[in-house]
Order: structure tokens, then sequence, then C-alpha cells
């Protein structure tokens, strides 16, 4: 007569997770609905705010176009589905956060946090330098770089598909110092071997530069240095996070 009792107290846990999982992922997704109703009655002044590097370097009589029939309605909507995602991310992070902790030990919990707020504030860095720093550049080269008998008009949905691949890339580079921290306090390798492959590292940031920016060595190089510099940055926090067992065999 015990065993049924042991079973439905097994399950009793089991569903309380999966309500709990479910409540949390229903508020992450309250969360994007509503931050995308607020900023529809915009969309159309987002595009104009996404479209300005690349307008303040068509000439005056130039324009950007929409090929097809829908697109005036669907590239804003794209956009502001994908900037209220972008925004809701602190929030959704917390959801994740407030799943996970209480399975964590205390010693996960203390960086495993800390880890979720910079990998998040990396990623936006990585945006705000795409949009201030590499398109300004970036999309100076290409107009100047055109032929003096074409006109350079783009499609707006065709450049928010680039802009948006653009900003996935600088977002993940960005990100090299918190995989640096976590490989070092993972254990899966060390600070001093990380050093000791620098060159190969340099040589993998140009060459992920050149795989997912357009072919010019402006684009490359902009994705690249951040990458060099970001991860001499990893490796100077790494040493924080150094395993203790590491620590005592040294």
């Amino acid at each position: 007569m015990t065993a049924p009792e042991s079973s439905d107290n097994e399950e009793q846990p089991l569903v309380s997770h999966l309500l709990e999982l479910r409540n949390r992922l229903l508020r992450g997704i309250a969360a994007v609905l509503v931050m995308a109703v607020v900023l529809m009655p915009f969309a159309n002044d987002l595009y104009r705010l996404l479209a300005r590097p690349l307008m303040a370097h068509l000439p005056e009589t130039n324009s950007m176009i929409a090929t097809e029939v829908a697109a005036p309605f669907l590239t804003p909507f794209k956009l502001t589905l994908v900037t209220a995602i972008m925004l809701s991310v602190p929030m959704l992070l917390y959801q994740i956060w407030a799943f996970v902790a209480p399975g964590l030990y205390k010693n996960e919990r203390r960086i495993i946090l800390p880890l979720l707020a910079s990998s998040t504030l990396l990623f936006f860095l990585g945006v705000a330098f795409a949009y201030f720093v590499a398109f300004p550049l970036m999309f100076g080269f290409f107009t100047q770089a055109a032929p003096e008998d074409i006109a350079v008009m783009t499609d707006i949905s065709k450049y928010l598909d680039f802009v948006l691949t653009m900003f996935f890339a600088f977002g993940i580079a960005f990100e090299v110092p918190v995989a640096t921290v976590l490989l070092v306090w993972a254990g899966v390798t060390e600070v001093e071997r990380l050093r000791e492959k620098r060159p190969y590292i340099i040589v993998a940031a140009f060459v992920f530069g050149m795989l997912l920016t357009p072919p010019d060595i402006i684009s490359q190089t902009l994705l690249a240095l951040p990458m060099w510099i970001l991860f001499e940055a990893g490796l100077w926090f790494s040493r924080l996070f150094v395993p203790k067992n590491s620590v005592e065999e040294s």
C-alpha cells in the first residue's frame, strides 16, 4: 500500500515544476506581447531610426524602396517584434533564473547571476557598437564603392535582414569574455593555456568576422578587433574565477 503513496509523492513535485515552468513561460511571453503592443504605434519611427546609418550616406535624391506589396507593413512590424523581444530579455532571463535557482548550489548561484547580467549587457553593447561604430563605416564604404551610374536604393526588408544579422553577429562576438570565464570556471581549460593559444584565437576571430560580415576588410576588422580585446578582458577576469582545486594544486 506504500508504493502508490510514494509514486504520488514523486509525481507531485514533477507536476509542480511543470506548472511553474508553464507560468514562467507565460510571463515571459506576456512581457514580449506587452512590449510589442507599446512599441507598435512607433513601428515606422523605429525603422527610420534603424535606417539612419544608411540614409546618412545616401545622396539626397536616393531613398530606400519596398519591392514587395506587404513590405511597408510587415517590415516595421517585424522590427517592432524583434525590438520587443530584445527589450524583454532582462525579464526573460529573470524568469529563467527564478526557475533554475532553487536547484543550484550556493557557489553556482553566486556566479551564474552575474554572468547572466553581464552577458545581457555585453550583447547590448555589441548591438550598440554595430549601430554607432560599424554601420557608419560599413555603409560609407559601400555607398562610395558603388559605380557612378548606379543608384544605391536598398530594399527595406533586405536591409532589415542585413542589420539584424549584424546585430546578432556583434552581440554574440561580445560574449567572448563570458565564454572565457565559463571555460575557466568549469575547469575545461586554464588561463595560461588560453594565453598560450592567443595567436590561434586571433586568427579565429578574423575567420569568424569573415564568415559573419560582408566580404570587405572594414567589416571583418570591426568585428575581429573587439573580439580580440574582449578575449583579453576575459582572460583578466578569469583569474578571479579559477577553481579552488586548481589553485591548491598549483
